[in-house]
């Protein structure tokens, strides 16, 4: 099937009252969703009947994301605060930040993962350098046919590199809509699932401000898919990004699917030799 895709790129969301509507459905939970300030900040809840979500009304192929975000505070121990791009189906793409929640005074775990085809097992695992709940931080997922780039305030912390599918699966073929969610993920997310969520401490609330996306959106018809010559189109990692990525990785990466001999007793996957 043949499909044109066109470069739209939308300013910072700062008035969720009258744009979040427009370019976003609630997709659960939606009487744990709140718009306050006069629109200029929207909430996600859970309790211990049901979490809350939203997701994108476009899709894309292609794009650079971004979304302000301040977590849970407090013990926050078994939830899960996501923010991902994925496609639709049982061979489906996804480009996954997810934040697992903690006891108070724990460092947030910020959980990375690339699923390609309906197959993941990709991931990398940090903390952060600083309190993701004391205020607002940017995170950002730069996607473009060379490599995946996750930042967290402008700092790259992950990349994965487009090989060739001979080499290792990329997602470069379907198209993705923007998703965030709050839910319980007790069976993992904290400590391996050892910590349980404590429902005493519920609601939990993730804070959410100036959503930005700067992409290729995805529209089938037939002809060519011109994007444009945005400049995070072509983008990669330069020396200095490349150094900043490695400080990163050096102190605050907890896990590297690339390092798991456990998992992968004949040697590491072929993407871990070109990808940090």
């Amino acid at each position: 099937m043949k499909f044109l895709v066109f470069l739209v790129v939308f300013p910072l969301v700062t008035a969720f009252a009258s744009n979040f509507s427009q370019e976003y459905d609630l997709t659960w939970g939606s009487d744990r969703v709140r718009i306050l300030n006069n629109g200029e900040l929207l909430t996600l809840s859970l309790d211990k009947d049901s979490g809350s979500g939203f997701q994108s009304r476009k899709e894309y192929l292609f794009g650079k994301m971004s979304v302000q975000l301040k977590l849970v505070p407090g013990d926050s121990a078994g939830t899960v605060t996501s923010y991902y791009l994925a496609s639709q189906g049982s061979t489906w793409d996804e480009i996954d930040f997810e934040f697992l929640g903690n006891l108070s005074g724990d460092p947030y775990t910020v959980h990375t993962n690339v699923i390609t085809g309906g197959k993941g097992g990709r991931e990398q695992q940090f903390h952060l350098w600083f309190d993701p709940t004391a205020d607002f931080h940017t995170y950002s997922i730069l996607w473009n046919p060379q490599v995946i780039i996750f930042y967290v305030d402008g700092t790259p912390i992950r990349q994965f590199k487009n090989l060739g599918s001979s080499k290792a699966p990329f997602p470069n073929r379907q198209a993705m809509r923007i998703h965030s969610s709050i839910w319980n993920g007790d069976e993992w997310a904290t400590r391996g699932g050892l910590i349980k969520t404590d429902w005493s401490k519920a609601p939990f609330t993730a804070s959410y401000r100036n959503m930005s996306t700067q992409a290729c959106i995805w529209t089938y018809g037939s002809g060519a898919y011109p994007c444009g010559s945005s400049s995070w189109l072509a983008r990669e990692l330069d020396g200095p990004s490349l150094e900043r990525l490695m400080w990163v990785q050096k102190r605050y990466m907890i896990y590297n699917y690339c390092m798991d001999p456990k998992r992968f007793t004949q040697g590491p996957p072929l993407e871990c030799v070109a990808n940090t």
